[in-house]
């Protein structure tokens, strides 16, 4: 999951948790709906953050052209 997608999911669940009136849609808990996909696009935004930064770190190594006598 990529950044984009972690912010759409958290502005999902926030519109589901607190924008929406409450029954609007009927059999589901629409809060709690809304609460779930915000805690996932959370975690989904904290996982793509670190991928970023580990991502740009690598070692380079050098090897000095071999000599034979």
């Amino acid at each position: 999951m990529r950044i984009g997608a972690s912010i759409v999911l958290i502005a999902l669940g926030a519109i589901l948790a607190f924008a929406l009136a409450p029954g609007l849609i009927p059999f589901i808990d629409q809060m709690l709906v809304g609460y779930i996909l915000m805690a996932v696009g959370v975690l989904g935004l904290i996982v793509s953050i670190i991928m970023a930064f580990s991502a740009h770190r690598h070692t380079v190594v050098e090897h000095g052209p071999d000599t034979v006598t």
